[in-house]
């Protein structure tokens, strides 16, 4: 008996051995041809990565019907049935590049056709997934959600109101064009308040592109832009309420709805914003003012036919905002409490565009915005008031093709300002108009060389003609590592409305004008290298990036007598130099983002080099995130900013800001909480912030924060 079952068991043996097959399966990217590394594969239970030919083999494979599924960064997942054995015993499997998401974000600041994936430009974008979590943190505007990005900060000019600019790479806010849905309507008197009264909650996605862009939009964007883009409606109704408050005196009212009916689609955007004046601090000036905004933004979109589209919206945003003393702006002043600044605005704005397919491969497109900004600034003893009327115009052909894009176009540009005097200081106002004519071609050169290249000519009256060339190369060595390279020529048009002149309510500072002043020229390159790859389950993205810019005469603030200021071209020039380093990790429903960003600015002159203020050498960039897809999101941040230097010969100290945030998401509505700066982190408890008495306080520059630990949260609905 024993004999006869150990024969059994042999022969059941050797029918096992028989169905157990080999199978070598190599892995290669669809375009390049070339063989995908460290691709991960599985395949009847067993998963391995590729080798660096793209080759794994699997031993031992039962005979039968087996899925075999292959992942690999930056590509369409391939998963397919084979029955098992194959002839031959081996598989090459060919993955297509992950467009499919790609396509979804149209990048239109390059004014190119191309996917992102070939886009000879560097863009970075924030989708609209990041948005959601950052309009969490602060709904109100976008400040934190730009100042969270590496290698840009947002720089407070007012220490009581809270007025902020945008810098890239170390450079001034005015060295950076602010757009919305491709309109340069927030530079001059208006860029002050422009972060602060841009909500996110109607963004699809911002792009942001660093380094010398003057050639896409003209001046003004020296040190790179940000296009804020507008959601679009769809046939599906999207409805969406956010309430939010903090423990700090705010409430936010934010409404959103968008669809398409038919020929016909339409966008309505509105809010209110308001805060109540707030210190955290024993100075008694308000690190939050006491504000209220409204905000409406309608917008029509007709559709005619698949060839014709036309677009008409509405920008509106009305606010109040009140800082200083604290025991005044509570309706509590004396004699000594009696310092204010008083910051009331208006902005108005329309836009126009016209889309129209002449044919398969080509198209026209015009656009037109007007914009009204009026605002009064108020301190004791002082007022500002002015108002500013600015619009742009543009028309372009394009024309795409299997190997090159073209686009051709015409613009002008003009910025109208009109003080409304309180005493008899001289005028500021100027009138600025600027013509252009730019053409860009974008060529897919062979299978690893994208190029881009581009030319703007401008005439900017009162200072003649500028010329501004611009090159861009995408290098595709494999499908992992790719490296981009531009370079481009900028100018931006003087005005009083610097970081140094809105920090003193342009108190004291003379008119600019063609006679005593000429442009601000600069030239810059980029250059990045990016490279994907996978490490088992964890998927692994690397970016570095080197810049340099040179600004010619930038212009400088001299104080010509007591309470007198010019703004003039220094004989120097400005340069901007440095690294941006970014790693992400993924690892099932975890995300590691780390930025480091090393800045040296310099201002070089007769007497030396000076370091640009302001600029921090060191930038440390942290945010890990834990997701379940549509249930819920926990994440934690760490910031690090180093010392920086300070307009009054002082150095500011280097700081560590820490935060936390949740939200569990419902199918229709979603409730969150965050916890900002819980280390509470401000400047007034390691540094001052103002000298002289309180009456007349002579405010020092803010470079860390001052509302401290700030916790707000609240329920978003989708209806």
């Amino acid at each position: 008996m024993k004999k006869a079952i150990c024969l059994w068991l042999f022969l059941c043996l050797g029918v096992i051995c028989r169905a157990q097959h080999k199978l070598a399966v190599r892995v290669k990217d669809a375009d390049a041809n070339e063989p995908l590394v460290s691709a991960t594969v599985t395949l009847a239970g067993k998963t391995a990565a590729t080798d660096t030919t793209g080759l794994i083999l699997f031993n031992n494979v039962p005979a039968g019907k087996h899925l075999l599924q292959i992942r690999s960064v930056g590509h369409k997942e391939f998963s397919q049935a084979f029955t098992i054995p194959l002839p031959g015993d081996s598989l090459t499997i060919k993955l297509e590049a992950d467009t499919e998401n790609m396509n979804e974000v149209v990048v239109s600041s390059t004014r190119s056709t191309r996917t992102i994936r070939n886009m000879p430009t560097r863009v970075e974008f924030v989708s609209g997934e990041e948005l959601e979590e950052k309009a969490n943190m602060k709904p109100g505007d976008i400040r934190m959600m730009l100042s969270e990005s590496t290698g840009i900060q947002t720089q407070q000019v007012s220490a009581t109101s809270a007025n902020s600019s945008i810098r890239i790479q170390g450079l001034d806010g005015r060295y950076t064009q602010l757009l919305k849905d491709g309109f340069p309507l927030f530079s001059g008197f208006s860029s002050g308040l422009g972060l602060l009264q841009t909500p996110p909650l109607d963004l699809k996605q911002v792009e942001i592109i660093k380094g010398a862009s003057s050639t896409l939009y003209g001046g003004g964007a020296i040190a790179g832009l940000v296009n804020l883009i507008s959601k679009t409606p769809k046939k599906e109704k999207d409805l969406r309420f956010m309430i939010n408050g903090t423990s700090a005196g705010g409430l936010d009212l934010d409404g959103f709805y968008s669809q398409r009916f038919g020929k016909a689609g339409l966008t309505l955007y509105a809010a209110r914003n308001s805060s109540k004046p707030y210190d955290p601090s024993s100075t008694g000036f308000t690190a939050i003012p006491k504000t209220e905004r409204y905000v409406f933004n309608p917008k029509l979109f007709l559709y005619f036919n698949p060839k014709t589209t036309i677009t008409v919206g509405l920008s509106s945003a009305f606010e109040k905002r009140e800082g200083g003393d604290i025991q005044y702006i509570k309706g509590h002043g004396d004699s000594l409490h009696s310092y204010f600044e008083n910051n009331n605005s208006n902005r108005v704005s329309s836009q126009l565009a016209l889309d129209h397919k002449l044919n398969e491969h080509s198209a026209f497109k015009f656009k037109n915005a007007i914009s009204c900004f009026r605002r009064t600034i108020k301190t004791p003893g002082y007022a500002f008031d002015g108002t500013q009327w600015s619009s742009y115009s543009e028309g372009t052909y394009s024309r795409t093709g299997q190997k090159s894009d073209w686009i051709i176009g015409l613009n002008y540009y003009t910025d109208n300002f009109r003080e409304h005097p309180k005493d008899s200081f001289p005028k500021r106002d100027y009138v600025q108009q600027t013509a252009g004519l730019f053409i860009q071609q974008s060529w897919n050169a062979t299978n690893w060389l994208n190029t881009e290249l581009g030319l703007r000519g401008d005439y900017v009256a009162n200072y003649g003609p500028v010329l501004l060339p611009r090159a861009a190369a995408l290098f595709k060595f494999s499908p992992r590592l790719t490296s981009r390279v531009g370079a481009g020529f900028g100018y931006t048009t003087p005005t009083i409305f610097t970081e140094e002149t809105e920090r003193m309510q342009y108190k004291g500072v003379l008119p600019v004008s063609g006679s005593t002043n000429e442009l601000e020229k600069s030239y810059g390159i980029n250059a990045d290298v990016n490279y994907r790859t996978a490490i088992g389950d964890v998927k692994m993205s690397i970016n570095q990036l080197f810049f340099i810019t040179r600004i010619n005469h930038p212009l400088m603030l001299d104080t010509l007598a007591a309470n007198l200021y010019k703004l003039r071209n220094a004989s120097g020039h400005l340069d901007s130099r440095g690294w941006e380093t970014n790693v992400k990790l993924t690892y099932g429903d975890f995300s590691l983002f780390i930025g480091y960003t090393f800045t040296d600015a310099l201002l070089h002159t007769d007497h030396g080099k000076i370091p640009n203020p302001l600029t921090a050498k060191h930038k440390l960039n942290n945010v890990l995130i834990y997701e379940v897809e549509d249930n819920f999101k926990i994440g934690l941040e760490a910031y690090y900013t180093g010392k920086q230097p300070l307009n009054d010969g002082a150095t500011g100290k280097a700081f560590w800001t820490f935060g936390a945030m949740a939200e569990k998401i419902w199918e229709k509505f979603s409730v969150f909480v965050n916890f900002e700066n819980f280390t509470d982190t401000r400047q007034t408890r390691f540094d001052t912030i103002y000298t002289g008495p309180r009456t007349d306080p002579n405010f020092r520059d803010i470079y860390a924060p001052l509302d401290g630990f700030v916790v707000n949260g609240g329920i978003k609905l989708r209806l």
